[in-house]
């Protein structure tokens, strides 16, 4: 038997709960596993995902600053979860993500 996988077109990708999913699903795969690098490997792919959407529909420009915002959040969730706790703080960096990638991604059409 044989399957072949096809990613969805980059254009029709949502990307505000894909990066909000590998913000939090990575840190619970971290979590839950006690394997901190697996954790890294679904914040990574969830990131790339999203990244080749707004690549494709913002350019170059928007894609360099979501994804830095989507590596600020991850990084920024570490001291912000001492002071908060660790799933206020890590609703709130994914909301952030998720909340500019709806707004500068995914409420756009695809740039000609």
């Amino acid at each position: 038997m044989s399957t072949s996988t096809t990613l969805k077109p980059a254009e029709s990708v949502r990307t505000a709960p894909v990066a909000a999913a590998g913000l939090l699903g990575g840190w619970i795969t971290a979590r839950e596993t006690g394997i901190r690098p697996l954790g890294g490997v679904v914040l990574a792919a969830a990131g790339v995902y999203a990244g080749r959407t707004w690549l494709a529909k913002r350019g170059v420009g928007t894609t360099a600053a979501l994804s830095a915002l989507y590596v600020l959040g991850f990084g920024l969730s570490h001291p912000l979860a001492k002071k908060i706790g660790a799933w206020p703080s890590g609703l709130a960096v994914a909301g952030a993500s998720a909340g500019a990638a709806a707004l500068l991604s995914d409420a756009k059409p695809a740039r000609d």
